[in-house]
């Protein structure tokens, strides 16, 4: 990412480990954030794929100091409405938007194909390193983060609310589960570490089943 350095970039973000992380990794090398953008369901008004509310969305935005733009979608309009808000940033001074995928080449080529047709570069700090590297090096940077959805077909609903940790990712290798959940086996909700300048004062609901899924509220 050196050729990098210096350019002004934009995030796709889920509060998920891995898109934080690859935003942290994208600062480290020299790259200058503009804001953060997270996909909103406006069908459930939740954040599409990890559920976060927009009231806790501002608390991350506030612990962050980084501006977090919602793009409001339905699944029938994601791609465009995608496409529409890099755009918009590249209209505001971003050169580049960032990923946090790892190794699912279809994930690559639909963030490539959305950024080639917004004018902007793509970025993947985190792209083809091992998935148990890639979690690893998201703790070793001193972040924190619990299991929020565990889908109940892929690993035991024990893992729901734990902390991720060295111990538990032994446990996953061991349960043969993906330890990163590339495969849709969990999600997670980062709430602590370098990028955080304060406490983002938020808590978990009980469980919620929803289909083969478990999931916790964050509120």
């Amino acid at each position: 990412m050196n050729e990098l350095k210096g350019k002004k970039f934009v995030a796709s973000y889920s509060s998920g480990k891995d898109s934080t992380l690859s935003i942290y990794k994208a600062i480290q090398s020299g790259m200058i954030p503009m804001a953060l953008i997270m996909t909103y369901n406006t069908d459930r008004e939740r954040s599409w794929f990890h559920g976060i509310s927009s009231q806790v969305i501002q608390k991350l935005e506030t612990s962050m100091n980084l501006p977090i733009t919602l793009i409001k979608t339905s699944g029938e309009d994601y791609e465009k409405n995608f496409e529409k808000e890099l755009l918009s940033q590249k209209s505001a001074g971003a050169e580049v938007c960032v990923f946090g995928d790892i190794d699912l080449e279809e994930h690559l080529a639909w963030c490539s194909t959305r950024c080639q047709n917004a004018g902007l570069q793509p970025s993947f700090p985190l792209w083809q390193k091992s998935r148990r590297q890639a979690v690893l090096e998201f703790l070793e940077a001193g972040f924190t983060t619990h299991i929020t959805v565990v889908d109940t077909e892929r690993m035991s609903p024990d893992y729901l609310g734990q902390p991720l940790t060295p111990a538990l990712i032994a446990s996953m290798e061991k349960d043969n589960i993906d330890v990163c959940g590339e495969n849709g086996e969990y999600h997670t909700f980062v709430t602590g570490g370098p990028l955080f300048k304060t406490s983002l004062g938020i808590k978990f609901s009980a469980p919620i089943p929803r289909g083969k899924y478990l999931t916790l509220e964050v509120e």
